[in-house]
């Protein structure tokens, strides 16, 4: 009986590689003067491979993207009802942003060109439009409105800012734990910006 050699599927392999080698070049020569060839050679692909995996080249800054959303929903989808519908956000951003301490540095390079090259923003208002329509879905589940009604796009709208304000203090701070920014963010949200109350005065 001859062995069977297992192959292993290398698709990811090759999105990751694409994925760092456009990541470097857009940040070592600009995003608007690399060609998606000059990506496709540093990756050491073809031209036509690269299609295969990203349909533009901004894409290749996003990543997966998709997949980022679909496990957003499947967190959200997943909640139980007895958790406050804020809290259930929360603990679905957070842990679908859980990155390995290694990957940090790739995240960190991910989100200076998404937030600093003019380029990228109409590509960002896609990527947040997708990921507000799971946030308001879930709200409209949980309390039995459209999903296109005020509350539930309200609050997809404002938890995804707090949570883009979270990923820019933690880029900026390289001691704060993207988990902490998170929280930080949201509870504030949560309770109203409660540092913003005046302190009262103590009491003789």
């Amino acid at each position: 009986m001859s062995e069977t050699t297992v192959v292993a599927d290398p698709r990811g392999e090759t999105r990751l590689r694409i994925e760092r080698a456009a990541l470097d070049l857009f940040t070592s020569e600009g995003f608007d003067e690399v060609t998606t060839d000059a990506v496709a050679d540093a990756a050491g692909i073809s031209r036509r491979t690269f299609f295969r995996y990203f349909a533009t080249k901004a894409d290749a800054v996003w990543g997966d993207f998709t997949a980022h959303v679909n496990r957003l929903e499947v967190l959200l989808a997943a909640a139980g009802d007895h958790q406050p519908v804020l809290t259930s956000i929360c603990r679905a951003y957070v842990e679908v942003n859980d990155y390995a301490t290694d990957d940090l540095p790739m995240l960190r390079q991910r989100l200076r060109l998404i937030f600093t090259e003019p380029a990228l923003q109409a590509h960002s208002q896609v990527r947040y439009a997708a990921v507000d329509r799971a946030v308001a879905d879930h709200v409209a589940r949980r309390t039995g409105a459209s999903a296109g009604a005020l509350v539930p796009r309200l609050v997809a709208t404002s938890t995804r800012a707090a949570a883009t304000t979270a990923f820019e203090v933690w880029l900026a701070d390289g001691r704060l734990p993207l988990a902490w920014a998170l929280h930080d963010a949201f509870d504030e949200l949560a309770a109203g910006f409660p540092s913003l109350r005046p302190a009262r005065p103590a009491v003789r």
